[in-house]
């Protein structure tokens, strides 16, 4: 049994279309081959653990990892059903998209009403766009200005001189629960503080998001069930709304100040598991279309490798995935339906390996589960014991 399972999300960093992404008209969609197309990727250490050869699934001598890919099996292609999935949750009704004409007219006069604010916006829109378009009128009237990405997200967003942060936190709790009846439920209500003067507004770290209970149990609850540690670093916490979570440790929801936590927490004591999600990669480059920006992400993440792995200790296991792609070469602003990366390291293994394609990414969970003798989860198939 492995003591301690570092499992990274590389927030959506997918290795190819999944079988069904004809359905979300995501056909030919592949993050990572894609960006290194269009930039030639230094990533020496990614690359001695077998992570380039989950593009198309080839052989790897002398590989320092088990290696493989994992299929989405959960509907829908957001960060919530893919995390879900990762942590052994069945879902079969997808969240709803307002990505077509935003929000409609009953919902904002909703969100009026309990906020007791004037809603401005009301758009399909990414990034620092909006903020910069609506930012001089938001300061001018004290509107929320409200839109949404090509996600199932609404978004609010609010400069701290005008609505300080805990009170853009309150309206975000009320609106969240508006948008717990089906015909408006989106994943996530996410509050978006910014600074700055116009023609220079930009977000703040402090952003939150308020996501809805997970529908059934994760293997997350059966851990904390058998008194066995769940750490969470950065928005890990959010996705699951606390569920299941023993210990938050929060970050500014930036790469690297995230993996400086987790080598923080790498350093102490205790049984279980520790999640970590690297948002960067989907936030800042995926849904911007940046190509050039997500592999420097990636290569910024490389240079961490050998810090990461000199940290584990012998009974230590680590797993790095991800729970969706955003092709940032692909049509639209939105996820893309792929397969995601499966890297499997631990100092005690013999001879890794290439190993078959899982059919779920729940099989990562159900493997965490076995490893630490508890509950298995509703869907997911162990692989604990190919890793020899």
């Amino acid at each position: 049994m492995f003591k301690r399972i570092f499992l990274i999300v590389l927030d959506s960093l997918g290795v190819g279309e999944a079988l069904d992404a004809n359905v979300y008209n995501d056909t030919g969609a592949n993050t990572l081959k894609h960006i290194m197309e269009k930039h030639k990727l230094y990533v020496p250490n990614l690359e001695k653990l077998g992570f380039l050869n989950t593009i198309n699934m080839s052989d790897k001598k002398d590989v320092d990892a088990y290696y493989t890919i994992a299929k989405p099996t959960n509907v829908g292609k957001d960060s919530l059903t893919g995390h879900y999935e990762l942590m052994g949750i069945k879902s079969t009704k997808p969240f709803k998209l307002f990505t077509e004409k935003a929000f409609p007219r009953e919902l904002l006069e909703k969100i009026e009403e309990v906020t007791g604010k004037r809603v401005i916006g009301n758009k399909v829109i990414n990034g620092d766009k909006i903020i910069n378009e609506l930012g001089e009128r938001h300061l001018s009237y004290g509107s929320l200005i409200i839109y949404t990405s090509n996600d199932s997200t609404l978004q609010v967003a609010a400069h701290e001189d005008v609505i300080p942060i805990p009170k853009l936190y309150q309206y975000c709790e009320k609106i969240r629960k508006i948008t717990l009846d089906d015909e408006y439920k989106v994943a996530r209500v996410i509050a978006r503080p910014f600074t700055g003067k116009p023609g220079k507004f930009k977000f703040t770290q402090d952003r939150c998001d308020y996501a809805v209970k997970p529908p059934h149990k994760s293997i997350m609850n059966s851990l904390k069930e058998h008194d066995y540690s769940v750490i969470s670093i950065g928005k890990i916490n959010d996705i699951f709304d606390g569920e299941g979570i023993t210990k938050i440790v929060k970050s500014s929801n930036n790469n690297m100040d995230t993996l400086t936590k987790l080598t923080d927490i790498m350093t102490k004591k205790f049984s279980g598991l520790c999640i970590t999600n690297l948002n960067d990669f989907d936030a800042i480059y995926g849904h911007n279309r940046d190509v050039e920006g997500y592999a420097g992400a990636i290569e910024e993440f490389d240079v961490e490798i050998p810090l990461l792995l000199n940290k584990l200790e012998n009974d230590d296991l680590l797993i790095i995935t991800a729970d969706h792609g955003n092709d940032p070469t692909f049509p639209g602003f939105s996820h893309t339906r792929e397969n995601v990366p499966v890297i499997i390291f631990g100092r005690r293994f013999k001879e890794p390996k290439k190993l078959d394609s899982l059919k779920s990414l729940a099989d990562i969970g159900a493997t965490i589960a076995d490893n630490f003798k508890v509950e298995m989860p509703e869907i997911g198939e162990s692989f604990l014991n190919k890793l020899k």
